[in-house]
């Protein structure tokens, strides 16, 4: 048996999605299978974007961005082929599911609030909506599929945001939902990202969550092999849209990839690995635009005379967002208030820098989520904002207050110390040094073979370019 999992990319509207549904039909043609699928690219932060939007009393961006993200998927069901028995029933089921999310949006907006549980019931109808017309294009091709929703299956702690699987009981579920369909010959199309407590309340893994939906489902039905499809031909040495001549990494162990995940490899879930390592299930990350490249294995054991080069993380559209002490002074458990301020309202914080000396806080949030995380801080903490003022007034409660809001970038070097790479962070440093290359922030592991640097937006290719020819990585020099 094996699980894939497609990611929003390879999703992205109609033509990928017959794209993906032919992979599929392949697939079952040789074997049991199991799929994943993440919301169509781009609606997951509509969908944040909404909720925000009615809690806070905005009507007319609420009217807006529903009409979007319906159209989006209206126009993906009218491409399903004519006349055919899925194409006006899967028309009225997206119109189904955008009525609910209205009347859930009219809910936040008597509320005026956004709970992290209210923000888990509202993104989870992306992955609702694309297993809809997956499973509906599937059908259409000749190969029986149908939509499950992960709240049927993956039961989760309650922890909003970042909920944990509960491995036992989903297990069960699976046994009882998922195995059966597979005996029939039926392909199940599960929603990633999703989950449930045990009360039934919909919770969420945390952003690009489907990844380790796939992997706990992988686990649950024994797969064989857990593929997750995305847009390039697997992990490379670096985003081949900065770098295009990249090396891609064809062989990691578990460790490796679960290292290159801690340091924001958009490829890769965090937590993916987790669920597959017992059960020792390969895993290989591939292109669904290019189906025929074999991408990167992950499996427990490696060649050991391969030759694993360092690897360049770059992520862009980021802010940065300093804190720094009032005349209140600054205290330790101020920095830990504003974290979890952020991850209460749903909010991702990439990357986070402390100075006692100057006593503030530096945070690196995506753009999206910049005037949200300005507004909870200041309405948890009672801060005072003052972006150009050099000597804001005095903070409140929570004891800062905001500097200027930057457009920056990171840049992560991830290296293997078992593979002689465990100088990595010192030549990583030394490069941009010499070319004056301005650092806002860096963090770095214990170990000198990883590090990550916080740079002005403009600066992130460039960046990644001289890291990438400082370290040896361009095909002329890593032999």
């Amino acid at each position: 048996m094996i699980v894939h999992k497609f990611g929003g990319t390879s999703v992205g509207d109609a033509e990928r999605i017959v794209n993906v549904s032919q992979i599929i039909c392949n697939s079952r043609r040789e074997r049991p299978t199991v799929v994943v699928v993440s919301a169509i690219g781009g609606v997951t932060n509509r969908l944040i974007a909404v909720a925000r939007a009615a809690a806070g009393g905005d009507r007319e961006a609420v009217d807006r961005v529903r009409e979007e993200i319906a159209r989006i998927h209206l126009d993906i069901a009218d491409a399903l082929p004519e006349g055919g028995p899925d194409r006006s029933a899967t028309s009225e089921a997206v119109r189904r599911r955008i009525d609910r999310l209205s009347r859930f949006l009219e809910s936040l907006a008597v509320l005026g609030e956004l709970t992290a549980r209210g923000h888990d019931a509202v993104v989870a109808f992306g992955e609702h909506l694309s297993a809809d017309l997956l499973a509906a294009t599937v059908r259409s091709r000749g190969v029986d599929a149908t939509a499950v929703s992960a709240t049927e299956l993956i039961v989760t702690d309650g922890v909003h945001g970042a909920a944990k699987p509960q491995m036992a009981p989903t297990k069960a579920n699976v046994a009882d939902r998922v195995l059966p369909l597979c005996d029939d010959g039926i392909v199940p199309i599960i929603t990633g990202y999703v989950g449930a407590t045990p009360d039934g309340v919909t919770t969420t893994l945390g952003r690009s969550g489907s990844d380790y939906s796939a992997a706990v489902i992988a686990a649950c039905v024994g797969a064989n092999e857990l593929r997750i499809w995305t847009d390039v031909n697997g992990i490379l040495t670096a985003d081949p849209n900065v770098v295009p001549d990249a090396r891609i990494l064809r062989e990691l162990t578990y460790q490796e990839a679960a290292q290159l995940a801690r340091f924001g490899a958009e490829v890769l879930h965090p937590r993916t690995i987790g669920p597959i390592v017992e059960s020792c299930i390969p895993l290989r990350i591939v292109n669904s635009f290019d189906p025929t490249d074999p991408g990167t294995c992950v499996m427990s054991g490696s060649d050991s005379r391969r030759r694993l080069w360092p690897s360049i993380i770059s992520a862009s559209d980021l802010r940065l967002l300093p804190l720094r002490a009032g005349t209140a002074g600054w205290r330790l458990e101020s920095a830990a208030f504003a974290l979890r301020t952020l991850a209460d309202a749903g909010i991702d914080v990439l990357m986070f820098s402390q100075s006692v000396s100057e006593q503030g806080l530096l945070l690196v949030v995506r753009k999206e989520d910049v005037v949200e995380a300005e507004r909870r801080l200041c309405t948890s903490a009672e801060a005072t904002v003052s972006p150009l003022d050099p000597a804001p007034p005095a903070a409140g409660a929570g004891g800062w207050a905001f500097d200027s809001i930057e457009p920056v970038g990171t840049v992560s070097v991830v290296g293997f110390g078992t593979q002689g790479n465990h100088t990595v962070a010192s030549r990583a440093f030394a490069a941009l040094g010499e070319h004056g290359v301005p650092v806002l922030a860096v963090t770095q592991a214990a170990l000198e073979d990883s590090v990550s640097f916080c740079v002005r937006e403009s600066a992130v290719p460039d960046t990644v370019r001289l890291l990438h020819r400082a370290l040896g990585l361009e095909p002329c020099d890593a032999r």
